[in-house]
């Protein structure tokens, strides 16, 4: 007998339909020679820290840091569980074969492997991988059967994610709990640390701190009014027209004070503008990429207000209806074997989107062969696929979907049919002023002005957005007319070089703006780019393997943070309540609170995924580093006693200790 381990009893139900296991018991499916199992998420965990030692069964700082010599795994204590794992481990011990069907991943690597080790898998066993749980895809996947040990390396990672987050959770928050937290026994307040969530509660409390500690300035904005076009000033020389900021400061977009400004008003006001310059480039603005995990809750998010985790949850119910393929990826390219099954794919979907007809060549009686599909590296690029490829549809007719579901297969279709238009043909105009002084005006050089304008030649693409027009997918008109997106999007009439004429320049009292506080989509952005703000798609590509988190565990994270009160929804923006703020004014260790050093942490775990990097020095360095977190914490001394006048508490300043009293005269200081 053959046994297949399937993650969840949906997925199990799909894989015995192909194999025609369709006789039921207790827990599993037989027939035609397979029995088809499942597990339901973690089923196997690491030991709880008492169960290595009993003396760190209570919480004491001369028990840290507790590194266990060899990790072990444990089978949950909940009833259902340890029920299912037995049906396992019995249907193993009679297997003459095991086949790990377990969710394609990181994470279903490990829970596979954790079960097989409990149970004592005896026999061999290979690996199903596929992105799809359609027939066709299960039908293929088995076909392609692979030995466990081409997975090891992924499993090697998994297992090292889960013994990070144990090693640094467990040592730190009892660290930090014991020396820094309110109360004591029962009544202590709890500080949980984390791996990834830790740095990324810091991101949210930075920036709400930047935000609280900004002090607006008042700056005065300069545009002229000519042939009904609103030109900008410029500050500097034309060749650095993008450069619109006053020497006087650096965040300041115009003029510091009012004066300057109406200085060069009054210099040019009655003298005429001139069109020194008239560039036309024509540009070709591709179709959005196809969705990743974090680009998807990033556009569920802006579109529709969802969380992250709520996105999540629908995504997979679309994978597990079989109308979309794998969610929890990071890429959004495709392989180029999926090239030939395109058609097919847009076929399945046509009857609930018109704007696959073109594509398909079909007239109104469906009978023309179909054209030739594009295929374009910014599209299919195997260089940019690893285990999996970007989520699109499957063809699957989308059928009983739920109201939120639809709205999210509706973006991921739009988004595949719209990689097989042409591209959007556009011409960029750019037209440069001046103004030249009036003899007597103390203004010595020429006033300059500036404006851009788009004009859409071929909408290619942007046809199948603009025929939907609740989907906010696409950079279409932006909301606010003088916007500088607005402005470049504007149709501009026809300048000509050396054309002049009066003008009415206008002047605008603004005030610096601080940052914005993180919405959910804003926050996965910034765990992507380990905090760095990055618009260039091609940039935040090559920054993935330094975020913090992978798009799986994301959702999961920032859901953590609002469960333990750490953060809280105001509107659709996040902030750090108070509790979460003293937690991180209470951390020490810039290891902690680092999104950049976090996220070189997984770029490694990534390496041991691909054979680059080994587990075991791994292992050996957040050993090491656990031990530095919590020697760092011993060694602190705020909160303790004034050694000096002994009725004060030791506190930290930007370098050195202090005393508390020191208004009082106690003048106690050490270096750090």
């Amino acid at each position: 007998m053959i046994l297949c381990v399937a993650e969840k009893p949906s997925a199990g139900r799909d894989i015995a339909k192909v194999l025609g296991a369709n006789t039921r018991h207790d827990g599993y499916l037989e027939g035609n020679g397979y029995c088809v199992t499942w597990t339901f998420g973690h089923l196997c965990a690491l030991y709880d820290p008492h169960e290595y030692n009993e003396q760190w069964k209570g919480w004491n700082m001369s028990a840290l840091p507790m590194i266990p010599e060899r990790f072990s795994i444990k089978v949950s204590g909940d009833e259902g569980v340890q029920k299912q794992f037995n049906i396992i481990k019995q249907l193993m011990s009679q297997a003459t074969e095991v086949i790990n069907c377990g969710d394609p991943g990181q994470e279903g690597e490990l829970i596979q492997r954790w079960v097989y080790q409990q149970a004592g898998c005896k026999v061999p066993v290979k690996r199903l991988w596929t992105s799809s749980l359609t027939e066709e895809a299960i039908r293929d996947a088995f076909k392609q059967l692979k030995d466990q040990s081409a997975y090891q390396h992924l499993y090697e990672a998994g297992l090292m994610r889960a013994i990070g987050d144990w090693l640094l959770g467990m040592n730190a928050s009892r660290a930090y709990t014991l020396k820094y937290a309110r109360g004591v026994g029962k009544d202590r307040n709890i500080l949980s640390i984390g791996r990834v969530q830790t740095p990324t509660l810091a991101l949210i409390v930075k920036r709400q701190q930047e935000i609280e500690h900004f002090v607006p300035r008042t700056y005065y904005e300069l545009k002229t009014l000519y042939r009904d076009t609103l030109f900008s000033y410029v500050f500097g020389k034309p060749e650095n027209t993008d450069n619109q900021e006053s020497s006087d400061s650096d965040d300041l977009k115009g003029f510091a004070t009012l004066e300057e400004a109406q200085a060069v008003i009054d210099a040019i006001k009655d003298l005429p503008l001139q069109i020194t310059s008239v560039e036309k480039k024509k540009g070709t603005e591709y179709a959005p990429r196809l969705f990743d995990l974090t680009s998807l809750q990033v556009e569920c998010n802006k579109s529709y207000g969802y969380t992250a985790e709520q996105t999540l949850k629908l995504i997979q119910s679309l994978y597990e209806k079989h109308v979309t393929t794998y969610p929890r990826v990071d890429t959004t390219y495709l392989s180029e074997d999926i090239y030939p099954h395109v058609p097919a794919t847009l076929t399945g979907i046509k009857d609930f989107f018109p704007e696959v007809q073109p594509l398909l060549g079909l007239k109104a009686d469906g009978k023309k062969n179909p054209d030739s599909l594009p295929k374009s590296k910014k599209v299919f690029d195997n260089k940019k696929v690893t285990d999996h490829h970007a989520i699109i549809p499957t063809g699957q007719r989308p059928d009983n979907l739920t109201e939120q579901e639809k709205k999210v297969f509706k973006k991921i279709a739009l988004r595949f049919i719209a990689a097989f238009y042409p591209d959007c043909e556009v011409s960029n105009t750019t037209v440069l002023a001046e103004v030249q002084p009036s003899a007597v005006s103390d203004q010595q050089s020429a006033a300059l002005f500036k404006v851009t304008g788009r004009q859409v030649l071929v909408p290619g693409w942007r046809t199948v957005f603009a025929k939907n027009q609740d989907n906010q997918d696409t950079p279409d008109a932006p909301d606010t007319p003088d916007s500088p997106d607005a402005q470049a999007a504007q149709t501009l009439p026809d300048f000509v070089k050396g054309e002049q004429g009066s003008h009415e320049p206008q002047l605008k009292e603004k005030t610096t703006t601080p940052p914005k506080y993180y919405t959910e989509a804003t926050l996965l952005r910034a765990m992507e780019t380990a905090g760095k703000t990055v618009e260039d798609e091609d940039l935040r590509d090559a920054m993935k393997e330094n975020g913090i988190g992978r798009p799986s565990t994301r959702a999961a994270i920032i859901e953590k943070l609002f469960q333990r009160k750490y953060i809280e929804r105001q509107g659709k923006t996040v902030h750090a309540t108070p509790l979460g703020i003293d937690l991180i004014a209470k951390i020490i260790s810039p290891l902690l609170m680092s999104a950049e050093l976090t996220g070189r942490w997984e770029k490694k775990m990534r390496m041991i995924e691909r054979g680059e990097y080994e587990a075991r020095d791994f292992l050996a360095e957040l050993k090491q580093m656990t031990t530095e977190v919590v020697r760092e914490v011993k060694a602190d001394q705020a909160g303790l006693p004034c050694p000096l006048c002994k009725q004060g508490r030791i506190i930290r300043g930007r370098t050195r200790y202090g005393c508390s009293r020191w208004r009082e005269g106690c003048t106690y200081a050490a270096p750090f």
